[in-house]
């Protein structure tokens, strides 16, 4: 299991530890220069109702703002000397679900003997101070750093350094405005950090972030053996390609259907062929009107897939990780129907290219090439629910076929 999905939080109470699993990223909102949720403009109403998950408070702001953090939010107190922890006398749940951070190691030290899960804020400028902030970083539950320069270079250290710790990496983004830097600091050594502390201040850059760090979800997808029921050539129409800009192993594909029932996980061109060279950023994904299972629950169109469109890549355990579109290569080509039935009799179909070397997977993750395919043979695929407006998921009656 990946570090990141199985994040412990040491929680506080005395000598109790409980350990928390979660399949979320860790994201945090500074509070830094606000006095109280007015002076926000509406942003901490939306932020308690986001995707984040703590929110770190002072001491000048920690009475008005602590009263409009929900219980199920982490309240990561900044403190900088030994008298702010008197200031969380008057916290909700008399301090429970509180995180203390500070560049203080003494001031921490006081705050675990107290009960507290503890956070280390480091500000790296250099290689001295980089190998001295992981040396302490790693002591405490949180390690929350700060970067003088644009390179990933000293994050890739820290990430790997504290990969086999549980100490949970969380990267403050400077800019409030820098969606792209907190977005590839989740990415970074495609393990990435396990979060990001990303403040923004208006509420487009707010929207712009969470949009694009649903994208980033890696939760597993179910797989299921469907059953080869028919398959036959159809004739030519357009087909598509799909080049990503990363490299598949040879259990993973991509999930494609016909309908929104659900999808076969197609094989990318990672297994020997006869006449071509390997192609291992590629899947010959399907024809045109095709489904392409996506995260979130969501779908895209093969024809509406672009040049930096985001993709679900997925495992034969049903395993994800992200990747994205480098290319799309549409051409017109004899296809076939491949129709397949689950064991919940559930019917979903894809229609590929009509061609020996194009291949989808069998039921062990094996190459099945599709011009080979009879009734019977068992396959890889992922039943959906029916249903969808612009690729999103919705609850309503619709028959496909």
């Amino acid at each position: 299991m990946a570090k990141r999905e199985r994040i412990r939080l040491e929680r506080h109470e005395g000598d109790r530890n409980r350990m928390e699993e979660q399949h979320a990223l860790v994201v945090w909102f500074d509070t830094s220069g606000l006095a109280s949720p007015d002076d926000c403009q509406g942003m901490l109403e939306r932020i308690v109702n986001l995707a984040y998950t703590g929110v770190v408070l002072y001491p000048a702001n920690v009475a008005t703002m602590a009263q409009a953090i929900p219980s199920r939010m982490l309240k990561v107190f900044h403190a900088e000397k030994l008298e702010d922890l008197a200031r969380l006398a008057g916290l909700p749940q008399n301090g429970k679900d509180v995180v203390i951070a500070s560049h203080d190691v003494q001031l921490l030290e006081q705050a675990s003997q107290r009960g507290f899960a503890t956070c280390y804020r480091a500000y790296v400028d250099d290689g001295n101070s980089l190998h001295a902030s992981i040396a302490e970083g790693c002591q405490h539950a949180y390690m929350m750093v700060r970067f003088r320069d644009p390179t990933n270079i000293p994050l890739e250290l820290v990430i790997a350094t504290l990969q086999a710790t549980r100490t949970v990496l969380i990267k403050e983004i400077s800019t409030p405005t820098d969606v792209d830097d907190a977005i590839v600091t989740l990415g970074v050594m495609e393990v990435g950090a396990e979060g990001v502390m990303f403040s923004p201040r208006s509420h487009e850059v707010l929207s712009d972030f969470v949009s694009r760090l649903g994208r980033l979800d890696r939760t597993a997808t179910k797989l299921e053996v469907a059953t080869i029921v028919r398959s036959v050539p159809i004739g030519m129409g357009y087909r598509s390609c799909i080049d990503t800009t990363t490299l598949f192993s040879p259990t993973e594909g991509i999930l494609v259907g016909s309908t929104s029932q659900g999808g076969i996980l197609c094989c990318p061109e990672v297994f020997f062929l006869p006449y071509m060279e390997l192609r291992p950023f590629r899947v010959n994904a399907g024809a045109v009107h095709s489904y392409v299972y996506n995260f979130g629950n969501r779908t895209d169109y093969m024809s509406e897939l672009r040049a930096g469109s985001p993709l679900m890549l997925v495992d034969r355990s049903g395993a994800t990780r992200r990747g994205s579109v480098g290319r799309m290569k549409t051409e017109v080509r004899p296809l076939r129907l491949i129709e397949s039935e689950f064991k919940s009799g559930e019917r979903i179909n894809v229609i590929m290219q009509d061609d020996w070397h194009v291949r989808i997977f069998s039921d062990d993750a094996k190459p099945l090439n599709i011009t080979e395919l009879k009734a019977g043979h068992k396959v890889l695929g992922h039943i959906a629910e029916p249903g969808r407006h612009v690729g999103i998921k919705v609850d309503e009656h619709i028959i496909e076929t």
